[in-house]
């Protein structure tokens, strides 16, 4: 069986969160990845440049001591980011690689994102496409709907509530 282990998103790691991130901007298939080049748009590389800023919060995956994967928080504010709720509510974000997807690695990693968090914060954002079926792990991870902006579902999680 292989070895699931978290650990801490830091600085160091900015290479393999942008190589992350490109896979978290999911469409359904059979849409390719999007271009590399999305990531450089200032209303997307807001979510992961200069990783390790005050409030940064997220956790690597690794199995048998390869990155898998990793679920990151940015609290973002003045109503920046589409997961925008408020200047006390980070924004999340969650990938696996490919060849990690669909093995039971990403609930485990939410809730080890979310137990990061919950010192910190009280409530956790994010948005996902109508049609991905990981809404579903985010609803057993405890996030409830909020409202539809732009067709995506913003959904919160409220560590009152878990």
């Amino acid at each position: 069986m292989p070895e699931l282990r978290f650990r801490p998103l830091v600085a160091a790691d900015q290479s393999f969160l942008w190589d992350i991130f490109h896979v978290a901007l999911w469409d359904p298939p059979p849409a390719p990845l999007r271009p590399r080049s999305l990531l450089q748009h200032p209303d997307v590389r807001i979510y992961a440049e200069e990783w390790g800023r005050e409030g940064d919060t997220g956790v690597v995956a690794e199995v048998d001591g390869r990155p898998a994967g990793a679920c990151w928080m940015r609290l973002l504010t003045g109503g920046k980011g589409l997961a925008f709720v408020d200047d006390e509510t980070p924004q999340l974000g969650i990938a696996l690689f490919p060849e990690f997807q669909h093995r039971g690695y990403g609930e485990p990693l939410m809730r080890a994102a979310l137990a990061a968090a919950r010192p910190r914060y009280r409530r956790v954002s994010l948005t996902v496409h109508p049609e991905n079926p990981a809404a579903r792990l985010y609803a057993r991870c405890g996030f409830v709907d909020a409202e539809v902006r732009r067709t995506y579902r913003l959904m919160v999680w409220s560590a009152d509530a878990n």
